[in-house]
């Protein structure tokens, strides 16, 4: 045990060590899996006594030197990477401040406790922190009451923003500005707003100067006004604002795009010519680039040859240049509802880099072979040259799935060949994928229909129909493909790595699923979590079960890691199929090309880590912005239509009400305790559900409600529902729910 320790230790305070899991240390001195066990708890003994630490997601750390401690003030000052070195009553995280002035941190370096990553922060202990800012918080003793863990802040770290989306207002010859949502209990006073022009009810940006706190009222300047409240676009314009979302390339940028418009002359360029072969692209109606192409053909020995080609960025977005610049700030294309903020100019996006029926266009391509029963036995890389044969959506080649002979008429023999067989391996490939224990969570996924103001007209389920799923399939395989020939060359590269659930959450979810009267011999593998999902399909619990699944799942990332796709049953997977809307398809496009040109390719692991946390972050703030912006819109819509009904499902249950979401037109909403008013309500945090006293007054995750719009509060984002048919106890129609979370 004492040459374990020793081991171990030495391996991690060595130089050049960079933090990994135990598993990868495990591997490094040659361990067999049955030390593993014993591994971790070795490490966690090491860590118990200083001699070692965790880090984010759980890496292995040497330990940290000691050193006078922090001053316990409040202030900017150093970046994430700097706050070390702390007393051991002392945790880094993220603050979330609540509406009443408390708030919580979840905690980034070491635990409280095992098992506890949050630390309850009073409101008068608070300071001025704001939600999402990087905190130090000292840990204090625990009260009768607490929620957990009691702590103040004692410094700010790193202020997550200085820029917000607000409503002007004046009161008794004073300006303010009312910040969207519930970040801050009180309008910022913003002095002479004369400057910029600002008119009562307007949207305004505002770069703040002093945060508010429970001792002073904040303070700011107005930087922009967006327009009055509820004109066509403010919405758009004032998400965009809040989230930082980067609306204008540089001119440096636009130039370089230009240049390559005007020199590009459709020449092969010395690149495997495919431009002879049957190749399409299948994307939605309203899609305007498209980056993924698809061949297929049977081989004289029975097997499938499947080319995946993908547009090649790379070719035109070089390294170290203004676009590249670009690019990788984004580092993701951003779907609001009514408009689309591309990671590359439009002159690339949607053209030259777009894979357009008819014309020319520069690919990567992964040709992979396939046996029968759908098991790929080799791969190869080109830089390719494709014209694209035909330009389909999934609308049509769903219209051909279900009248082919019709379908033949309309898109001739040669397309409906090659549609035939990629459904025959789709669906092979599709069931091996599921045989080897790959999840899939019913989510429904709806998309709000909006009018030439971007108004909402409506809502529509996406449909996840077969034709989906084909591509799904075979963007699935170029992924692993890709990755495992990266891998087997020996380089550090961008992986989407998602990690298996942590033992606390399956525990509660076992729990959950016991309370909901699901026998179970535990859930410790992704096999058992499948047999659960599909178990539940059709049946009422449907809902329950999917959604808490989904929030006992961690959230993937880009890292270099050598971490696996847990979700996908995956080893070793990366994203090579979206480089115009994803910088890290971008990296594996360059890496690609290195491999083919035999050039050594820049591959820095410390570099890497960097960039995959950048792009995970900023996939996170496209995705909250996509969804802020969808709620925006609904709520503006439900304004004017309180009291209309509609079915609801329950989504989360607190000791305050029950959180639920419409069906048909997915707005989220609160159902508040109160208004349940017959009967006394208690709360069962365990089961997920408010029960009362009299038989039947049971509510829990999962339940349909038929529910009625009673409250609607644009500028905090808040809607509320009452309940209008508690006895609406039964799922959706339909054993499959249409639309399904994506999970890669």
């Amino acid at each position: 045990m004492k040459k374990l320790e020793e081991s171990i230790v030495g391996l991690v305070v060595a130089k050049g060590y960079r933090p990994q899991k135990p598993r990868q240390i495990a591997q490094q001195l040659k361990l067999s899996k049955d030390d593993v066990p014993e591994l971790k708890k070795t490490i966690k003994r090491l860590v118990h006594q200083r001699r070692l630490r965790y880090g984010p997601n759980h890496l292995v750390m040497p330990p940290a030197e000691p050193t006078a401690a922090p001053k316990a003030v409040a202030k900017p000052a150093r970046k994430p990477d700097q706050a070390k070195n702390k007393p051991s009553n002392r945790r880094t995280g993220v603050f979330q401040r609540r509406s009443q002035g408390f708030g919580f941190v979840r905690v980034t370096d070491q635990p409280v406790v095992p098992g506890a990553k949050d630390i309850y922060v009073p409101a008068d202990q608070a300071g001025d922190a704001a939600t999402g800012d990087t905190v130090v918080v000292e840990l204090q003793r625990a009260r009768r009451g607490d929620p957990g863990p009691r702590g103040r802040i004692v410094e700010i770290v790193e202020r997550q923003t200085h820029q917000f989306v607000g409503t002007y207002l004046e009161s008794s010859g004073s300006a303010y500005v009312k910040v969207n949502g519930a970040l801050f209990a009180r309008p910022i006073y913003v002095g002479d707003p004369g400057a910029k022009n600002a008119q009562p009810d307007d949207k305004v940006v505002m770069e703040m100067i002093r945060f508010p706190s429970p001792l002073r009222d904040g303070e700011g300047v107005i930087t922009e006004v967006l327009g009055p409240r509820g004109a066509p676009g403010v919405d758009t314009l004032s998400i965009i604002r809040e989230f930082n979302l980067p609306d204008q390339f540089a001119d440096d940028a636009l130039d370089e795009a230009r240049q390559l418009a005007d020199g590009f002359d459709e020449s092969l360029d010395g690149r495997t010519d495919f431009s002879q072969e049957t190749i399409v692209t299948i994307d939605p109606v309203d899609a305007r680039d498209f980056d993924d192409a698809i061949s297929l053909t049977r081989l004289p020995n029975g097997h499938w040859r499947l080319g995946v080609h993908i547009a090649d960025v790379s070719h035109f977005v070089r390294p170290r240049t203004p676009l590249d610049r670009e690019a990788l700030e984004r580092a993701t294309s951003v779907y609001l509802p009514d408009r689309v903020l591309p990671m590359l100019p439009e002159v690339l996006s949607n053209g030259l880099a777009s894979l357009q029926p008819g014309k020319l266009r520069y690919t990567k391509s992964a040709v992979m072979e396939f046996t029968d029963e759908g098991l790929r036995v080799s791969t190869e890389l080109f830089s390719a040259a494709i014209r694209s044969s035909k330009r389909l959506t999934y609308e049509q080649v769903d219209e051909f799935l279900a009248d082919r002979q019709a379908s033949r008429r309309k898109l001739g023999a040669t397309i409906c060949d090659l549609l035939d067989r990629m459904h025959t391996l789709a669906m092979t490939m599709r069931r091996r994928r599921m045989t080897n224990g790959s999840l899939e969570l019913t989510m429904p996924e709806v998309k709000v229909d909006l009018d030439r103001q971007g108004r909402v007209s409506g809502a529509h389920v996406v449909e996840n129909t077969e034709s989906h799923q084909m591509i799904e399939e075979f963007m699935l395989a170029a992924n692993e493909a890709v990755a495992e020939t990266l891998r087997d060359r020996g380089l550090h590269f961008l992986r989407r790595i998602h990690q298996a659930p942590a033992q606390q959450k399956i525990q509660a979810l076992q729990e959950f699923m016991t309370e909901l009267g699901y026998a179970n011999d535990g859930l410790q593998d992704r096999f058992a979590l499948q047999k659960l999902l599909n178990s539940a399909l059709g049946r009422r619990e449907q809902h329950a079960v999917h959604f808490a699944v989904l929030r006992a799942m961690q959230r993937a990332i880009y890292s270099p890691m050598e971490e696996g796709h847990y979700a996908l049953a995956s080893d070793c997977y990366c994203h090579f199929t979206s480089p115009i809307r994803r910088y890290p398809d971008l990296t594996i496009h360059r890496l690609v090309e290195a491999l083919l040109t035999k050039k050594k390719p820049r591959n820095d692991y410390d570099e890497l880590v960097a960039m995959g946390r950048h792009c995970s972050d900023r996939e996170q703030r496209a995705e909250a912005a996509e969804r802020d912006l969808t709620k925006l819109k609904l709520l503006s819509y439900l304004s004017d239509r309180i009291g209309e009904e509609m079915d609801a499902v329950v989504t989360g249950v607190e000791s305050y009400g029950l959180f639920v979401q419409g069906v048909e037109l997915p707005a989220e909403g609160l159902v508040r305790v109160e208004t349940l008013g017959d009967d006394s309500y208690r709360f069962d945090r365990a089961a997920h559900t408010l029960a009362g006293h009299r038989e039947g007054n049971r509510f829990r995750l999962g339940d349909v409600l038929r529910v009625a719009v009673s409250r609607v509060d644009l500028d905090r984002r808040e809607l509320d529902f009452r309940v209008v048919d508690r006895n609406k106890r039964k799922a959706p129609k339909g054993k499959r729910p249409r639309g399904v979370k994506k999970t890669s």
